[in-house]
């Protein structure tokens, strides 16, 4: 681990940007992409003074509302015609889809905030917004509130860390690790919850 961090803060930060820039936007389009730990990193180095702490959140923050945005804005404009399809209607039949645009519109910006917390659950909240047709504004500000408050958080705590980078990745691996388990219980839940109340 030494030697990697040796190698990259042998690296200009132009790149060292870049890279954790494109890993927290690809975030909301496929979520098993490791942005947590490119923002780790990032933040780590900026600790050790190779990178500036602010100029990693916002990037971090920005590249992921704004890839969020868009993917809520094709799920706004091309979901439901997708859904109302015959392959659509496969994967999400016309009562479950009815059920959870009735559930956003109810419960949208605390859930959307919620779950924009919850590992693999931010890369599935934006699109399904955008299908249920929740309001821009009640879609995407709690959406950047919850992006920011977990980006800002994380580069903080590690910026400010005295551990070794190892040590940091490995409490992140924890935290992540536990929301996951959060997560599961969560869409557990819904699942039982969605099934009981589409056979009443």
């Amino acid at each position: 681990m030494t030697d990697v961090v040796r190698f990259l803060e042998s690296l200009p930060p132009g790149p060292l940007y870049g890279l954790i820039t494109a890993l927290a936007a690809i975030e909301s389009i496929f979520p098993p992409v490791p942005a947590d730990t490119a923002v780790a990193l990032g933040a780590f180095l900026a600790g050790r003074g190779v990178m500036n702490a602010w100029a990693v959140f916002l990037l971090t923050w920005v590249a992921n509302v704004g890839s969020a945005a868009a993917v809520y804005g094709l799920g706004r404009r091309y979901g439901r015609d997708f859904f109302q399809g015959r392959l659509g209607r496969k994967l999400l039949p016309e009562p479950v889809l009815a059920h959870i645009t009735a559930q956003y519109r109810r419960h949208g910006t605390s859930g959307i905030f919620l779950s924009r917390l919850l590992p693999v659950w931010r890369a599935v909240v934006p699109p399904f917004a955008g299908v249920a047709g929740v309001p821009p504004v009640r879609a995407l500000v709690p959406l950047a509130l919850a992006s920011g408050l977990w980006y800002g958080g994380l580069t903080f705590f590690v910026a400010t860390a005295s551990a070794n980078l190892q040590t940091v990745l490995a409490a992140l691996g924890r935290v992540n690790s536990g929301l996951g388990a959060v997560a599961l219980g969560v869409l557990i839940f819904l699942a039982v919850w969605t099934v009981r109340r589409l056979k009443r």
